[in-house]
């Protein structure tokens, strides 16, 4: 009774014994191979079953064989396992997408609530202590009108703080007064130019001293 091999069943049995081995049974070629060969209606694909067309050329050629051709029906299944594949890559890809999505929209979210708690959050007011060492021209100039004079200047963020007469020589006297001021508020230019429109009185205006609150 012959036997015949036609279905790809037989061919993924071949392929998978002959990865491992080189003959149906022992290490030569035996009538075994040949009865197997024989039993083939087509060869193995070889993209398919590389293994087993390997084995198959190999008995063809050793027992001088006629080989048939190689069968081409695993390509159209191979070529649908590719495409269920390429539609799983798609179905997965699609989740992460959601997933992406429903991430950034969180950090999003997050960002949202960040700034309005830093909205809410009192700002720091940056404000420095200076103090200001204010000249008169000479020793007759009225020092109480001066410091009056100084302390009539208002600004927002300017806050006036305590003074002192200190002599400088020849029976003159300075004004040394402090200030708090915000910096963002208060330009120690302007104030300087406030402070010498009393030109009469002041001859002029120095930053004696200055460090941050």
């Amino acid at each position: 009774m012959s036997v015949s091999f036609d279905s790809a069943t037989a061919f993924t049995l071949l392929n998978s014994l002959f990865e491992a081995r080189s003959y149906v049974a022992g290490y030569e070629v035996t009538d075994k191979d040949t009865e197997v060969f024989n039993a083939l209606t087509e060869g193995p694909n070889e993209a398919a079953y590389p293994h087993a067309a390997r084995w198959y050329k190999h008995i063809a050629g050793v027992k001088g064989l006629a080989a048939k051709a190689g069968s081409a029906a695993p390509a159209p299944a191979a070529a649908a396992a590719e495409e269920e594949d390429d539609d799983e890559v798609d179905l997965f890809g699609s989740d992460d997408e959601e997933v992406d999505e429903a991430a950034e929209k969180l950090k999003q979210q997050r960002l949202a609530e960040y700034a309005a708690k830093k909205a809410l959050k009192p700002k720091t007011i940056a404000k420095s202590m200076c103090t200001l060492d204010v000249k008169p021209w000479d020793d007759e100039t009225d020092m109480k009108e001066v410091e009056e004079y100084v302390r009539s200047i208002t600004m927002e963020g300017l806050l006036w703080g305590q003074s002192k007469l200190v002599a400088i020589g020849y029976g003159i006297k300075k004004l040394q007064i402090n200030c708090v001021i915000e910096d963002e508020l208060v330009s120690l230019v302007d104030l300087e130019d406030k402070i010498m429109e009393k030109e009469s009185h002041i001859q002029s205006m120095d930053m004696a001293a200055m460090q941050k609150i």
